[in-house]
Parts: structure tokens; C-alpha cells; sequence
């Protein structure tokens, strides 16, 4: 491998033991993680999942209504449920899978970036090390395989770069898992049909971008009515009218200076946000860009000062660099809108909805930032920018 002179020496002669290094350090954050947390952590919302997936692994019941769209979860629970393995069982296949796709993670990059594995190293370094990602696979929540998902999608698609029939498959088996992971994991599914969508339209036989043109068009209907459907259970109105930037948080919230005009009852849910933009686009914009400071700051009120001191000087200079990695002529544009898709459009859905007083909307996400400003960072490095 040819080193940039600005790597230290030390760096070069631990280089052929990195994957022994980065297999320990993921061992011992499961270990430290599990020691933390005294086992299987019982979090807010485990005792819904856990309840849905032993009507699964009991009576083959699927509850109907908001929790049928975290199904994918309570289904893997009740795997383990059914074997009697109970939370150990669940954590330990949590473990696994993340396992897999902190591997895939580095394989992934590795694909985008050849002869160059600088930027996988640090990038599963990243994905490892920080705090808030690896900690998830000891808790009896959805985020654990959700962050695990999306991880293994980017491997995945990195493949369809020359892929064949069966990475067609698996890629599309691990786009349709994400989507039923969570609410919004659709959003990985919709970043790689936009890469896709923008691969066509630059092509020389513009064939295949009109006719992908022509199926949205008339999938409109299918696609207004799901998009219905996923926000039906959701009361955005009422979060809108208290001016959350947090849901059910009092501690930062948007005041209205004026009464808010509210959408008709009888409304479907998209339009009534429709309306509400229409009819109150200033409160709108407000509530907005506190959504996206809130999301992406890592500045939330309930933080430690170290914690936040952390984001601000990794993850802010890290959004910085994937920001220009995306522009990296050198690295495979359809991974570039790829990587940058699915953390915009987590950004807008929590923009449109309202954040969570933790990490559990960004953390899923944050692979795709250590990906970019990996790939950015060692092109620096190795003075290969275009």
C-alpha cells in the first residue's frame, strides 16, 4: 500500500494486523456494552415489542395498527422466544447480525475504494468506536437490526456495480427487510432508487429513464395511498400545534406568534400537512430547521457536556467531509447518491415528524456519515480529489 507522508510510522507497521485490531475493538464494546448495561437492557418501548412477538411466537398473532409497522423486530424476537432463549438469545442474534454488518461495512467501502483501504479502516473504526451505535445491540429495541440493515443495504448495493442476478436478489431482500424493520425504512429503499433513477437518466439510451419515468407516474395512486397509510397512526397536527422539537419534550419548543390555521377534520394525513404548509408556512419553517438543528447537532438539552463536546468535534467536521464526499469523481456515483440519500431523507422525515430526546433517529444513519467523510478524508490524504 502506498502511504501518504502525513501517516505516522507506527501506523504503517500496526497496518497489516488492522482487521485483528478492528475485530478485537468490536469485541470489546459488546463486552464493555453488556457489562454496562448488566445484560439485556429493558428500554422504553421493549415492553411493547416483547409483548407483540410473544402473540407471534405463541398464537402466530401479527397485531394490526401502528405496531405492524415495526413487524420485521418483533418477528426476530419471537424466534428466539420460541427457542427459549428468551433476551440472551435475542441480544446474542442482535450481536450476530451487527457482527455481519460491521464486516460488510468494511467490505463495502473496500469495494468503493480498490488497492485503497485506508477509508474502510476508519470508517469501521468509527462505526465501532462510537458510543452511540454499537451500544443498541444490547437493548430490547428496533434500532440494534435497523442499524445493522442499513449497513448491510450499502454492501449490498455496492455490488450492482457489476452485479449479477443473485445481487439483484439479495439486494432487494435486504432493501424489503429494512422497510420492515421501522416506519421509515422505506427511506434506504427510496435513496437507492433515486441512485438508480439518476444512473438511467444518464445514460446514452435514455430508453430505461423514460420508462421508469412512466411506472412512478402510474404508481402515483399506489404510492399516495401508502405514504397515507404510513402516516395514518401518526397525530403530526398535535406535535405541530405544541411546537415540539422533541416529542413530548417541554424543554425547546417553537411558539407561534399568531393563532395557527388547523386543517378541516376529515382530512387524510398528507394533506393535512399539505394544508398546514400552505396555511402557516413561516410557523412551518421554524419548526423545521429546530427538527434538523436538533437532529443533526447533537446538542439535545438531556446530553452530557462531554457528550456533546464529542459530536462537535467529530461529528461536525464528519458531516463537513461527507458533504464534499459527495462530489468524489474517484468513488462510484450511484454509491455517492446512495450514502447521501439516506441521511437527507432520515433528516427530512424527522423534520416532518419531530426527533426523539436521543440518538435512536441519528444513530442509524451515522454509518452513511462515516462512510462519506472517510472516503473524503483519505482521498485528502492520498491527493487523490477527483
Amino acid at each position: 500500500m502506498h502511504w501518504p507522508p502525513s501517516i505516522p510510522t507506527f501506523a504503517r507497521q500496526l497496518w497489516p494486523r488492522h482487521g485483528y485490531f478492528l475485530a478485537g475493538l468490536w469485541v470489546l464494546a459488546q463486552a464493555w456494552f453488556l457489562w454496562r448495561q448488566q445484560g439485556p437492557h429493558f428500554a422504553n418501548d421493549s415492553a411493547r415489542y416483547l409483548q407483540y412477538a410473544a402473540g407471534i411466537a405463541e398464537r402466530g398473532y401479527f397485531e394490526p395498527g401502528h405496531n405492524l409497522r415495526y413487524v420485521l423486530y418483533p418477528l426476530f424476537q419471537s424466534l428466539w422466544l420460541k427457542l427459549g432463549l428468551g433476551w440472551w438469545g435475542i441480544v446474542a442474534g442482535q450481536m450476530a447480525i451487527a457482527g455481519l454488518a460491521t464486516r460488510a461495512l468494511y467490505a463495502g467501502v473496500r469495494r468503493l475504494t480498490p488497492g485503497r483501504p485506508g477509508a474502510a479502516a476508519l470508517a469501521t473504526l468509527l462505526f465501532i468506536a462510537w458510543p452511540d451505535i454499537q451500544v443498541f445491540n444490547v437493548f430490547l429495541l428496533t434500532e440494534s437490526l435497523f442499524i445493522s440493515l442499513v449497513a448491510l443495504s450499502f454492501w449490498a448495493f455496492t455490488r450492482m456495480r457489476r452485479g449479477s442476478g443473485r445481487d439483484w436478489a439479495l439486494l432487494l431482500l435486504l432493501l424489503l427487510l429494512t422497510a420492515l424493520a421501522r416506519p421509515n425504512g422505506f427511506l434506504v429503499g427510496l435513496a437507492a432508487g433515486l441512485a438508480g433513477l439518476d444512473a438511467l437518466r444518464r445514460q446514452r439510451n435514455r430508453r430505461a429513464w423514460r420508462a421508469a419515468l412512466l411506472l412512478l407516474v402510474l404508481a402515483a395512486p399506489l404510492l399516495w395511498q401508502a405514504l397515507n397509510h404510513q402516516l395514518e397512526t401518526y397525530y403530526l397536527m398535535d406535535t405541530y400545534q405544541r411546537g415540539e422539537l422533541i416529542f413530548r419534550s417541554e424543554l425547546w419548543k417553537v411558539q407561534a406568534a399568531t393563532p395557527l390555521d388547523m386543517p378541516p377534520p376529515g382530512t387524510g394525513p398528507v394533506v393535512r400537512v399539505l394544508y398546514f404548509a400552505a396555511h402557516n408556512p413561516v410557523y412551518l419553517g421554524k419548526l423545521m430547521l429546530g427538527k434538523l438543528f436538533v437532529f443533526i447537532s447533537y446538542l439535545k438539552p438531556h446530553y452530557s457536556l462531554a457528550h456533546r463536546a464529542l459530536g462537535v468535534l467529530v461529528l461536525w467536521p464528519a458531516y463537513w467531509l461527507a458533504a464534499r464526499a459527495t462530489r468524489l469523481r474517484s468513488i462510484w456515483r450511484p454509491a455517492r447518491m446512495f450514502l447521501a440519500g439516506v441521511f437527507l431523507l432520515q433528516a427530512a422525515i424527522v423534520m416532518l415528524t419531530v426527533d426523539d430526546w436521543d440518538v435512536r433517529f441519528l444513530a442509524p444513519v451515522l454509518s452513511v456519515v462515516f462512510v462519506l467523510a472517510s472516503l473524503k478524508l483519505m482521498a485528502s490524504l492520498q491527493g487523490k480529489e477527483g
